[in-house]
């Protein structure tokens, strides 16, 4: 399935708290990774108190025909330290530990799966990616590759719905075991992880809203670090997001937004503010680190007038409330 449709809003997801304002990386919340979804390898999650996430599990409702078949990508960040000589020689930095972790896009595609397979008869998957394609300028030498465990089963209830339960697990191993540092576990981790859901011949039910006769299917769903809501053009229900983040049916990108700014849903407005007020040493360390901290600047900075009132703020609809007679 072509997911073309939604790519938008999941990659506004896989870089909500990338990098935050004011996007240097010599700030202290910029070294403290703030994304959401981030599953870490299990021996290092369980390791913690509280412990941290190594799973997801997504449950959904899908009305299918007989021939339905499933769609599925996987996507996540992988932080890749720069190599530390090219960050001093660009940074002049003395301290190598404020060396960047850059962000490596990752996904995997499962294409074509039967429904009718997978009904009583669970598939496991396992998810590989290879340190060997990074590009030349990240480390891949403390970038390893990484693994996960895909668990996919489906079951027809009672309302003739079939009810979806996907699990992700982060399978990578850690050297150091439960006593390895977050700063080794962070790369071998699964950050900002989402699904992206498609059935053929057939169609998701929302759990937000879901048709009297599901409702109590629609319950039934149990969701750990994910929410699945229908994503696409409305009415379409051919696509499910499976997000990290609380969002509604068919999210989507206010048209009025210049571009990304990555930093935990705060407003675009007050942001591009922020950003022009920024002193020019914190523009020139904002400029030399991340790539895309870098596109936040010039963008920022070639706003027009026109475009500033755009971001102000704009009524999407009206409805009419009725007040009780009195």
């Amino acid at each position: 399935m072509n997911f073309h449709g939604i790519e938008k809003i999941a990659a506004a997801i896989l870089y909500e708290g990338y990098i935050l304002y004011p996007y240097r990386p010599t700030a202290i919340k910029n070294r403290q990774r703030w994304n959401f979804g981030t599953l870490y390898p299990r021996t290092y999650a369980e390791a913690q108190c509280p412990p941290e996430p190594f799973r997801l599990v997504a449950e959904c409702l899908v009305t299918a025909e007989a021939n339905a078949s499933l769609d599925l990508k996987i996507s996540f960040l992988q932080l890749v330290p720069q190599q530390r000589n090219s960050w001093e020689d660009l940074h002049e930095l003395s301290d190598p530990s404020l060396a960047w972790e850059e962000a490596v896009e990752r996904t995997s595609e499962h294409q074509n799966l039967l429904l009718s397979d997978l009904i009583g008869s669970p598939l496991m998957l396992t998810v590989l990616t290879d340190a060997a394609d990074l590009p030349e300028r990240r480390s891949s030498d403390e970038a390893p590759g990484l693994q996960a465990i895909l668990t996919i089963d489906a079951k027809i209830l009672q309302d003739g719905a079939c009810k979806l339960h996907l699990e992700l697990e982060n399978a990578s191993k850690l050297f150091s075991g439960k006593e390895a540092r977050r700063d080794e576990a962070l790369p071998r981790s699964f950050v900002s992880a989402h699904l992206l859901l498609g059935i053929n011949s057939g169609e998701f039910v929302s759990l937000l809203d879901p048709a009297e006769i599901y409702r109590e299917s629609a319950a039934t769903c149990h969701n750990i670090g994910v929410f699945p809501v229908l994503a696409g053009e409305e009415p379409d229900r051919s696509m499910m997001l499976c997000s990290p983040i609380i969002l509604y049916d068919y999210p989507k990108i206010a048209p009025e937004s210049a571009g990304d700014f990555f930093d935990g849903t705060e407003m675009d407005e007050m942001l591009t503010l922020r950003v022009l007020t920024l002193t020019d040493a914190e523009k020139q360390e904002m400029r030399n680190g991340d790539p895309r901290a870098r596109r936040i600047l010039e963008r920022t900075e070639s706003l027009t007038a026109e475009s500033m009132l755009k971001a102000h703020g704009v009524i999407r609809s009206l409805r009419q409330i009725q007040e009780d007679a009195q």
